[in-house]
Protein backbone atom coordinates (compact mmCIF):
# COMPACT_ATOMS: atom_id res chain seq x y z
CA UNK A 1 0.00 0.00 0.00
CA UNK A 2 1.36 3.27 -0.64
CA UNK A 3 1.36 6.16 1.67
CA UNK A 4 0.51 9.64 1.17
CA UNK A 5 3.56 10.72 0.44
CA UNK A 6 4.96 8.01 -1.67
CA UNK A 7 4.18 7.85 -5.91
CA UNK A 8 1.57 5.78 -6.78
CA UNK A 9 1.47 3.12 -9.30
CA UNK A 10 1.70 -0.68 -9.65
CA UNK A 11 4.73 -2.80 -7.77
CA UNK A 12 7.99 -2.50 -10.13
CA UNK A 13 8.95 -5.77 -8.92
CA UNK A 14 5.78 -7.86 -9.84
CA UNK A 15 5.69 -10.69 -12.68
CA UNK A 16 3.36 -9.14 -14.98
CA UNK A 17 5.52 -5.62 -14.38
CA UNK A 18 9.29 -7.47 -14.93
CA UNK A 19 8.22 -8.97 -18.33
CA UNK A 20 6.44 -5.95 -19.52
CA UNK A 21 9.08 -4.01 -18.93
CA UNK A 22 11.63 -6.55 -20.56
CA UNK A 23 9.40 -6.57 -23.59
CA UNK A 24 9.50 -2.78 -23.90
CA UNK A 25 12.73 -2.39 -23.20
CA UNK A 26 13.89 -5.25 -25.76
CA UNK A 27 11.87 -3.15 -28.04
CA UNK A 28 13.49 -0.08 -27.17
CA UNK A 29 16.95 -1.54 -27.57
CA UNK A 30 16.22 -1.98 -31.50
CA UNK A 31 14.03 1.27 -32.06
CA UNK A 32 15.75 3.75 -29.34
CA UNK A 33 18.97 3.99 -31.35
CA UNK A 34 17.20 4.79 -34.46
CA UNK A 35 14.93 7.58 -32.72
CA UNK A 36 18.17 9.67 -31.22
CA UNK A 37 20.11 9.29 -34.77
CA UNK A 38 17.23 10.92 -36.04
CA UNK A 39 17.08 13.66 -33.57
CA UNK A 40 20.92 14.58 -33.55
CA UNK A 41 20.88 14.14 -37.16
CA UNK A 42 17.78 16.52 -36.76
CA UNK A 43 19.88 19.14 -34.38
CA UNK A 44 23.55 18.61 -37.06
CA UNK A 45 21.23 19.31 -39.87
CA UNK A 46 19.83 22.18 -38.54
CA UNK A 47 22.50 23.98 -36.93
CA UNK A 48 24.74 23.38 -40.14
CA UNK A 49 21.75 25.14 -42.56
CA UNK A 50 21.20 28.29 -40.01
CA UNK A 51 24.32 30.42 -41.23
CA UNK A 52 23.90 28.99 -44.71
CA UNK A 53 20.60 29.86 -46.05
CA UNK A 54 18.32 29.78 -42.86
CA UNK A 55 16.13 26.39 -43.45
CA UNK A 56 17.94 25.07 -40.71
CA UNK A 57 14.99 27.20 -38.60
CA UNK A 58 12.72 24.89 -40.06
CA UNK A 59 14.60 21.52 -39.60
CA UNK A 60 15.33 22.90 -35.80
CA UNK A 61 11.10 23.75 -35.44
CA UNK A 62 10.91 19.99 -36.71
CA UNK A 63 13.10 18.89 -33.73
CA UNK A 64 11.65 20.50 -30.99
CA UNK A 65 8.12 18.67 -31.65
CA UNK A 66 9.68 15.85 -32.35
CA UNK A 67 11.48 15.55 -29.01
CA UNK A 68 8.28 16.63 -28.00
CA UNK A 69 6.49 13.72 -29.85
CA UNK A 70 9.44 11.52 -28.08
CA UNK A 71 8.72 12.49 -24.97
CA UNK A 72 4.96 12.60 -24.92
CA UNK A 73 5.54 8.48 -26.15
CA UNK A 74 7.64 8.05 -23.81
CA UNK A 75 5.64 9.17 -20.84
CA UNK A 76 2.60 7.11 -22.07
CA UNK A 77 4.91 4.40 -22.23
CA UNK A 78 5.79 4.46 -18.56
CA UNK A 79 2.73 5.49 -17.14
CA UNK A 80 1.05 2.48 -18.95
CA UNK A 81 3.12 0.00 -17.98
CA UNK A 82 3.79 1.15 -13.96
CA UNK A 83 0.39 3.28 -13.22
CA UNK A 84 2.23 6.18 -12.04
CA UNK A 85 -0.67 8.83 -12.67
CA UNK A 86 2.55 11.36 -14.70
CA UNK A 87 1.75 14.76 -15.48
CA UNK A 88 0.50 15.13 -19.19
CA UNK A 89 2.94 16.48 -21.35
CA UNK A 90 1.18 19.10 -23.21
CA UNK A 91 2.36 21.39 -26.39
CA UNK A 92 2.98 25.05 -25.22
CA UNK A 93 0.93 28.08 -26.39
CA UNK A 94 1.39 31.51 -26.20
CA UNK A 95 -1.09 34.09 -25.89
CA UNK A 96 0.73 36.58 -27.64
CA UNK A 97 0.07 36.80 -31.19
CA UNK A 98 2.46 37.43 -34.22
CA UNK A 99 5.72 36.13 -35.08
CA UNK A 100 6.80 36.92 -31.57
CA UNK A 101 4.31 34.86 -29.61
CA UNK A 102 5.07 31.78 -32.17
CA UNK A 103 8.95 32.11 -31.14
CA UNK A 104 7.98 31.73 -27.53
CA UNK A 105 5.90 29.37 -28.24
CA UNK A 106 8.39 27.28 -29.62
CA UNK A 107 10.97 28.13 -27.16
CA UNK A 108 8.93 27.21 -24.12
CA UNK A 109 7.84 24.17 -26.00
CA UNK A 110 11.92 23.20 -26.52
CA UNK A 111 12.73 24.57 -22.42
CA UNK A 112 9.60 22.87 -21.66
CA UNK A 113 11.08 20.40 -18.42
CA UNK A 114 8.46 17.61 -18.54
CA UNK A 115 9.78 17.00 -22.46
CA UNK A 116 13.51 16.94 -21.33
CA UNK A 117 12.72 14.48 -18.25
CA UNK A 118 11.37 12.31 -21.45
CA UNK A 119 14.18 12.20 -23.21
CA UNK A 120 16.27 11.39 -20.20
CA UNK A 121 14.15 8.95 -19.49
CA UNK A 122 14.01 7.04 -23.37
CA UNK A 123 17.66 7.41 -23.54
CA UNK A 124 17.90 5.21 -19.83
CA UNK A 125 15.29 3.10 -20.98
CA UNK A 126 17.33 2.42 -24.61
CA UNK A 127 20.99 2.01 -22.58
CA UNK A 128 18.75 -0.47 -20.82
CA UNK A 129 17.64 -1.97 -23.53
CA UNK A 130 20.91 -2.76 -25.36
CA UNK A 131 21.92 -4.77 -22.16
CA UNK A 132 18.57 -6.81 -22.10
CA UNK A 133 19.06 -8.46 -25.78
CA UNK A 134 22.08 -10.21 -25.24
CA UNK A 135 21.10 -11.44 -21.91
CA UNK A 136 17.87 -12.58 -23.82
CA UNK A 137 19.91 -14.12 -26.28
CA UNK A 138 21.70 -15.76 -23.03
CA UNK A 139 18.84 -17.47 -21.46
CA UNK A 140 17.76 -18.69 -25.04
CA UNK A 141 20.97 -20.53 -25.38
CA UNK A 142 21.67 -21.78 -21.90
CA UNK A 143 18.51 -22.80 -21.48
CA UNK A 144 19.53 -24.68 -25.06
CA UNK A 145 22.65 -25.97 -23.93
CA UNK A 146 21.08 -27.01 -20.75
CA UNK A 147 19.41 -30.16 -23.67
CA UNK A 148 22.47 -30.18 -25.70
CA UNK A 149 23.32 -34.11 -25.18
CA UNK A 150 19.88 -34.71 -26.25
CA UNK A 151 20.59 -33.13 -29.87
CA UNK A 152 24.67 -32.97 -30.19
CA UNK A 153 27.15 -35.15 -29.58
CA UNK A 154 29.90 -32.84 -30.31
CA UNK A 155 30.85 -30.01 -29.14
CA UNK A 156 28.13 -27.11 -27.78
CA UNK A 157 28.22 -22.93 -28.97
CA UNK A 158 26.97 -21.12 -25.69
CA UNK A 159 25.98 -17.85 -25.29
CA UNK A 160 26.55 -16.28 -28.50
CA UNK A 161 30.37 -15.69 -27.34
CA UNK A 162 32.13 -17.84 -28.81
CA UNK A 163 32.13 -20.57 -26.09
CA UNK A 164 31.71 -24.19 -27.12
CA UNK A 165 32.31 -26.85 -24.53
CA UNK A 166 31.20 -30.63 -24.50
CA UNK A 167 27.65 -31.73 -24.48
CA UNK A 168 28.13 -32.79 -21.13
CA UNK A 169 30.05 -29.95 -19.67
CA UNK A 170 26.91 -28.03 -21.86
CA UNK A 171 24.55 -29.05 -18.85
CA UNK A 172 25.54 -27.26 -15.85
CA UNK A 173 27.25 -24.60 -17.72
CA UNK A 174 23.81 -23.55 -19.64
CA UNK A 175 21.90 -23.60 -16.29
CA UNK A 176 24.55 -21.09 -14.64
CA UNK A 177 24.33 -19.31 -16.94
CA UNK A 178 20.90 -18.91 -18.00
CA UNK A 179 20.24 -18.52 -13.81
CA UNK A 180 22.06 -15.78 -14.36
CA UNK A 181 21.38 -14.05 -17.12
CA UNK A 182 17.85 -14.69 -15.58
CA UNK A 183 18.83 -12.79 -12.79
CA UNK A 184 20.67 -10.09 -14.45
CA UNK A 185 17.05 -9.17 -16.66
CA UNK A 186 15.29 -9.27 -13.43
CA UNK A 187 17.70 -6.43 -11.72
CA UNK A 188 17.13 -4.72 -15.12
CA UNK A 189 13.52 -4.75 -14.93
CA UNK A 190 13.37 -3.32 -11.60
CA UNK A 191 15.95 -0.63 -12.07
CA UNK A 192 13.75 0.41 -15.17
CA UNK A 193 11.22 1.00 -12.71
CA UNK A 194 13.09 2.85 -10.45
CA UNK A 195 14.91 4.89 -12.47
CA UNK A 196 11.45 5.88 -14.59
CA UNK A 197 10.14 6.99 -11.28
CA UNK A 198 12.83 8.85 -10.42
CA UNK A 199 13.34 10.55 -14.07
CA UNK A 200 9.36 11.18 -14.57
CA UNK A 201 7.33 11.30 -11.52
CA UNK A 202 7.84 15.05 -10.10
CA UNK A 203 9.10 15.48 -6.57
CA UNK A 204 7.14 16.44 -3.46
CA UNK A 205 8.32 20.17 -4.10
CA UNK A 206 7.52 20.03 -7.52
CA UNK A 207 4.16 18.99 -7.38
CA UNK A 208 3.26 21.76 -4.71
CA UNK A 209 4.48 24.37 -6.69
CA UNK A 210 2.70 23.13 -9.94
CA UNK A 211 -0.49 23.11 -7.83
CA UNK A 212 0.31 26.69 -6.40
CA UNK A 213 0.74 27.59 -10.04
CA UNK A 214 -2.34 26.34 -11.15
CA UNK A 215 -4.47 27.35 -8.11
CA UNK A 216 -3.51 31.07 -8.78
CA UNK A 217 -3.80 30.52 -12.39
CA UNK A 218 -7.72 29.40 -11.70
CA UNK A 219 -7.98 32.35 -9.61
CA UNK A 220 -6.49 34.44 -12.15
CA UNK A 221 -8.73 33.44 -14.81
CA UNK A 222 -11.65 33.22 -12.75
CA UNK A 223 -11.38 37.09 -11.72
CA UNK A 224 -10.60 38.13 -15.46
CA UNK A 225 -13.84 36.11 -16.56
CA UNK A 226 -15.81 37.21 -13.45
CA UNK A 227 -14.76 41.24 -14.85
CA UNK A 228 -15.45 40.57 -18.15
CA UNK A 229 -18.81 38.75 -17.87
CA UNK A 230 -19.79 42.37 -15.51
CA UNK A 231 -18.27 44.70 -18.31
CA UNK A 232 -20.67 42.49 -20.92
CA UNK A 233 -23.94 42.93 -18.50
CA UNK A 234 -22.92 46.45 -18.03
CA UNK A 235 -22.31 47.10 -21.44
CA UNK A 236 -25.67 44.85 -22.31
CA UNK A 237 -27.77 46.56 -20.30
CA UNK A 238 -25.75 50.00 -21.16
CA UNK A 239 -26.69 49.69 -25.07
CA UNK A 240 -29.78 47.76 -25.12
CA UNK A 241 -32.12 47.60 -22.10
CA UNK A 242 -31.66 51.33 -20.44
CA UNK A 243 -31.95 53.17 -23.89
CA UNK A 244 -35.28 51.04 -24.17
CA UNK A 245 -36.49 51.83 -20.89
CA UNK A 246 -35.38 55.30 -20.99
CA UNK A 247 -37.34 55.68 -24.04
CA UNK A 248 -40.61 53.88 -22.31
CA UNK A 249 -40.58 56.97 -19.83
CA UNK A 250 -40.65 59.54 -22.49
CA UNK A 251 -43.15 57.58 -24.23
CA UNK A 252 -45.36 57.56 -21.38
CA UNK A 253 -44.85 61.45 -20.52
CA UNK A 254 -45.74 62.48 -24.00
CA UNK A 255 -48.96 60.46 -23.54
CA UNK A 256 -49.77 61.96 -20.30
CA UNK A 257 -49.70 65.58 -22.35
CA UNK A 258 -51.76 64.56 -24.69
CA UNK A 259 -54.27 62.17 -22.32
CA UNK A 260 -56.94 65.04 -22.57
CA UNK A 261 -56.23 66.58 -25.55
CA UNK A 262 -55.80 64.01 -27.95
CA UNK A 263 -56.59 60.77 -26.92
CA UNK A 264 -56.22 58.54 -30.06
CA UNK A 265 -52.43 60.51 -30.00
CA UNK A 266 -52.08 59.10 -26.33
CA UNK A 267 -52.99 55.51 -26.87
CA UNK A 268 -50.65 54.99 -29.66
CA UNK A 269 -47.91 56.31 -27.51
CA UNK A 270 -49.21 53.93 -24.91
CA UNK A 271 -49.33 51.05 -26.92
CA UNK A 272 -45.91 51.80 -27.98
CA UNK A 273 -44.84 52.07 -24.77
CA UNK A 274 -46.37 48.57 -24.31
CA UNK A 275 -44.55 47.18 -27.26
CA UNK A 276 -41.48 48.40 -26.00
CA UNK A 277 -41.73 47.40 -22.69
CA UNK A 278 -42.17 43.89 -23.77
CA UNK A 279 -39.13 43.87 -26.07
CA UNK A 280 -37.24 45.01 -22.95
CA UNK A 281 -38.57 42.15 -21.05
CA UNK A 282 -37.47 39.98 -23.79
CA UNK A 283 -34.15 41.40 -23.54
CA UNK A 284 -34.12 41.57 -19.77
CA UNK A 285 -34.74 37.91 -19.92
CA UNK A 286 -32.05 36.98 -23.18
CA UNK A 287 -29.53 38.46 -20.21
CA UNK A 288 -30.73 36.42 -17.51
CA UNK A 289 -30.00 33.48 -19.52
CA UNK A 290 -26.76 34.53 -20.49
CA UNK A 291 -25.66 34.78 -17.00
CA UNK A 292 -27.44 31.63 -15.75
CA UNK A 293 -29.82 28.89 -17.42
CA UNK A 294 -32.62 27.05 -15.05
CA UNK A 295 -32.61 24.48 -17.57
CA UNK A 296 -29.14 23.45 -16.98
CA UNK A 297 -30.22 23.13 -13.18
CA UNK A 298 -33.42 21.30 -13.78
CA UNK A 299 -32.67 18.93 -16.76
CA UNK A 300 -28.74 19.11 -17.48
CA UNK A 301 -26.73 19.94 -20.28
CA UNK A 302 -28.27 17.86 -23.25
CA UNK A 303 -31.85 19.55 -22.38
CA UNK A 304 -29.86 23.54 -22.09
CA UNK A 305 -27.77 22.87 -25.13
CA UNK A 306 -30.91 22.04 -27.07
CA UNK A 307 -32.63 24.84 -26.22
CA UNK A 308 -29.55 26.69 -26.81
CA UNK A 309 -29.15 25.56 -30.76
CA UNK A 310 -33.15 26.10 -30.85
CA UNK A 311 -32.65 29.62 -30.95
CA UNK A 312 -29.12 30.45 -32.71
CA UNK A 313 -29.39 31.88 -35.63
CA UNK A 314 -26.35 29.69 -37.28
CA UNK A 315 -28.26 26.36 -38.30
CA UNK A 316 -26.59 23.88 -35.32
CA UNK A 317 -25.76 20.11 -35.52
CA UNK A 318 -25.79 18.65 -32.20
CA UNK A 319 -23.95 15.42 -30.14
CA UNK A 320 -23.94 15.26 -26.52
CA UNK A 321 -22.92 12.29 -25.68
CA UNK A 322 -22.59 12.83 -21.51
CA UNK A 323 -24.16 9.56 -19.40
CA UNK A 324 -24.07 11.07 -15.87
CA UNK A 325 -24.11 14.70 -14.51
CA UNK A 326 -20.99 16.49 -14.13
CA UNK A 327 -20.08 19.09 -11.29
CA UNK A 328 -22.47 22.05 -11.94
CA UNK A 329 -19.64 24.58 -12.19
CA UNK A 330 -18.35 22.59 -14.60
CA UNK A 331 -21.32 21.99 -16.73
CA UNK A 332 -22.32 25.99 -16.10
CA UNK A 333 -18.36 26.27 -18.54
CA UNK A 334 -19.01 24.66 -21.17
CA UNK A 335 -22.48 25.92 -21.58
CA UNK A 336 -21.10 29.32 -21.42
CA UNK A 337 -18.51 28.15 -24.28
CA UNK A 338 -20.74 27.22 -26.17
CA UNK A 339 -22.99 29.52 -26.02
CA UNK A 340 -20.49 32.27 -26.83
CA UNK A 341 -19.26 30.28 -29.54
CA UNK A 342 -22.01 30.36 -31.58
CA UNK A 343 -23.20 33.98 -30.90
CA UNK A 344 -19.64 34.61 -32.08
CA UNK A 345 -20.02 32.79 -35.21
CA UNK A 346 -23.59 34.37 -35.43
CA UNK A 347 -22.03 38.18 -35.22
CA UNK A 348 -18.74 37.70 -36.79
CA UNK A 349 -17.81 34.34 -38.74
CA UNK A 350 -20.56 34.49 -41.73
CA UNK A 351 -20.91 31.15 -41.24
CA UNK A 352 -24.25 28.76 -42.67
CA UNK A 353 -23.45 25.89 -40.00
CA UNK A 354 -22.16 24.91 -36.78
CA UNK A 355 -21.32 21.92 -35.14
CA UNK A 356 -21.06 20.83 -31.41
CA UNK A 357 -19.76 18.04 -30.11
CA UNK A 358 -19.70 17.09 -26.18
CA UNK A 359 -18.35 14.17 -24.53
CA UNK A 360 -17.93 13.15 -21.14
CA UNK A 361 -14.48 11.37 -21.22
CA UNK A 362 -13.10 8.19 -18.98
CA UNK A 363 -10.38 9.95 -17.40
CA UNK A 364 -13.36 12.10 -15.45
CA UNK A 365 -13.92 15.41 -17.85
CA UNK A 366 -16.16 16.51 -19.81
CA UNK A 367 -15.09 17.81 -23.68
CA UNK A 368 -17.04 19.92 -26.04
CA UNK A 369 -16.23 21.24 -29.40
CA UNK A 370 -18.00 23.77 -31.26
CA UNK A 371 -17.11 23.93 -35.18
CA UNK A 372 -18.61 26.94 -37.61
CA UNK A 373 -17.78 26.93 -41.82
CA UNK A 374 -17.11 30.71 -41.39
CA UNK A 375 -14.20 32.99 -42.54
CA UNK A 376 -11.96 32.56 -39.45
CA UNK A 377 -9.20 34.73 -38.27
CA UNK A 378 -11.10 34.93 -34.55
CA UNK A 379 -8.28 35.89 -32.43
CA UNK A 380 -8.01 36.12 -28.37
CA UNK A 381 -8.28 39.62 -27.60
CA UNK A 382 -8.31 41.24 -24.07
CA UNK A 383 -11.68 41.76 -22.71
CA UNK A 384 -13.27 40.09 -25.81
CA UNK A 385 -15.72 37.12 -25.86
CA UNK A 386 -12.78 34.53 -26.29
CA UNK A 387 -11.14 36.07 -23.53
CA UNK A 388 -13.67 35.83 -21.34
CA UNK A 389 -14.32 31.93 -22.86
CA UNK A 390 -10.48 31.17 -22.03
CA UNK A 391 -10.99 32.74 -18.54
CA UNK A 392 -14.08 30.97 -17.25
CA UNK A 393 -12.23 27.70 -18.45
CA UNK A 394 -8.89 28.61 -16.88
CA UNK A 395 -11.17 29.20 -13.43
CA UNK A 396 -12.67 25.83 -13.08
CA UNK A 397 -9.00 24.39 -13.61
CA UNK A 398 -9.65 23.65 -17.49
CA UNK A 399 -7.70 24.12 -20.93
CA UNK A 400 -8.75 25.92 -23.99
CA UNK A 401 -7.81 25.89 -27.36
CA UNK A 402 -8.63 28.14 -30.69
CA UNK A 403 -7.80 27.06 -34.12
CA UNK A 404 -9.32 29.50 -36.18
CA UNK A 405 -6.98 30.29 -39.55
CA UNK A 406 -8.01 32.81 -41.95
CA UNK A 407 -10.20 31.72 -44.59
CA UNK A 408 -11.68 29.19 -41.52
CA UNK A 409 -13.29 27.15 -40.20
CA UNK A 410 -13.19 27.86 -36.40
CA UNK A 411 -12.61 25.51 -33.96
CA UNK A 412 -13.34 26.19 -30.09
CA UNK A 413 -12.39 22.76 -28.10
CA UNK A 414 -12.15 22.75 -24.04
CA UNK A 415 -11.56 20.13 -21.58
CA UNK A 416 -12.61 20.59 -17.75
CA UNK A 417 -12.75 18.53 -14.77
CA UNK A 418 -15.92 16.87 -14.16
CA UNK A 419 -15.64 17.23 -10.42
CA UNK A 420 -15.29 20.98 -10.64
Amino acid sequence: MTTPDSPPGRRPASPAMIAGSLAQLAALGVIGPAVFTVLFTLLGVGLALVPIIGIGLLVLYVLVYAMYATAWLEYARVDGLYGLELPPVRVRRSARPGFGGFLRMVWAQFTDPIVWRGIASIAVSTVLGLLVIPLLTAVITGIAGAFAPLYSAGSVRLFGIGLEVGAAVAVPVGIVGALAASAALVGIAILHGVLGRAILVPSRDAQLAHEARLSQEQRAGAVRSAEVERTRIERDLHDGVQPRLVSVGMTLGLAQQKVEDDPQAAKALIAEAHTSTKAAITELRQLARGIHTSVLDDRGLDAALSALAARSPVPVTLDVRTPGRCGPDAEAAVYFVIAESLTNAAKHSRGTEARVLVRMREEGTLWARVEDNGVGGARTIAGGGLDGIANRVLGVGGTFRLDSPVGGPTTVEVTVPCAS
